[in-house]
């Protein structure tokens, strides 16, 4: 399927990566710059969830570069067994802890207030690290899905 957009080693499956990272990177930073936030368990594991999703998809995006520089074909049935594995991977891990974390963060403002009680926890940080969590994990379920699509068609 050469004109599937977001394949591996095309300029589709670079912006999908880059953006990947990119929310990942987003997530990690506002997180990281939230004071209290490895007090509560399901943002340290956005964090690590995060990172790995980060580290994985800026691999892709560095690999599908190199693809597109020198021309060449990443569809072969072992690369993309490898890439569904990957993205199925992240993707339900970055879907797991952007959801456990946007619990918390509903919970904090609309169940038990914390964010009234408490105005020194940053909440809207919170929030803005899962969004953009979130984005991440939707631009990796799109890779995944892509993966899964091309190597179903071999």
């Amino acid at each position: 399927m050469p004109g599937l957009a977001g394949r591996p080693g095309s300029w589709g499956g670079l912006v999908l990566r880059v953006g990947q990272t990119f929310f990942a990177a987003a997530c990690i930073g506002v997180m990281g710059s939230s004071l209290g936030f490895a007090s509560y368990t399901a943002f340290c594991y956005l964090v690590a969830s995060m990172g790995l999703q980060m580290l994985w998809s800026f691999g892709l995006a560095c690999l599908d570069a190199y693809a597109i520089k020198v021309k060449k074909d990443l569809t072969s049935p072992i690369l993309l067994s490898l890439f569904v594995v990957g993205d199925w991977v992240t993707a339900i891990l970055s879907f797991a802890a952007s959801s456990s974390a946007g619990g918390v963060v509903i919970l904090f403002q609309k169940d038990v207030l914390f964010c009234r009680r408490y105005p020194q926890l940053p909440c809207g940080k919170y929030e803005l690290a899962t969004a953009f969590a979130f984005l991440s994990w939707a631009l990796s379920a799109t890779s995944a899905l892509i993966m899964f699509w091309l190597l179903a068609a071999f």
